[in-house]
């Protein structure tokens, strides 16, 4: 199979560059900039649902003490 020649172009620091002229080098460190960003989408996701989890928890942790203090309350002299 032969290498598609096609320009592929992409864009940095608004730039338009045709990613079928980088050296390998160049490739390397857009295919380490690509991974990276997928990366930090994932990291981003994943602490989108520990924050989540963690305020469940502190909202469950709240009212638990609010019904302890209501009990407290409640108790005949």
């Amino acid at each position: 199979m032969g290498k598609d020649n096609k320009p592929q172009m992409i864009t940095i620091n608004d730039i338009e560059y045709d990613a079928t002229t980088f050296t390998d080098e160049q490739v390397i460190f857009t295919n380490h900039c690509l991974d990276l960003d997928k990366k930090i989408g994932n990291m981003n996701f994943q602490l989108q649902q520990l924050q989540a989890g963690k305020d469940s928890f502190l909202k469950m942790l709240t009212e638990s003490l609010e019904t302890v203090d209501e009990s407290l309350e409640i108790q005949p002299d």
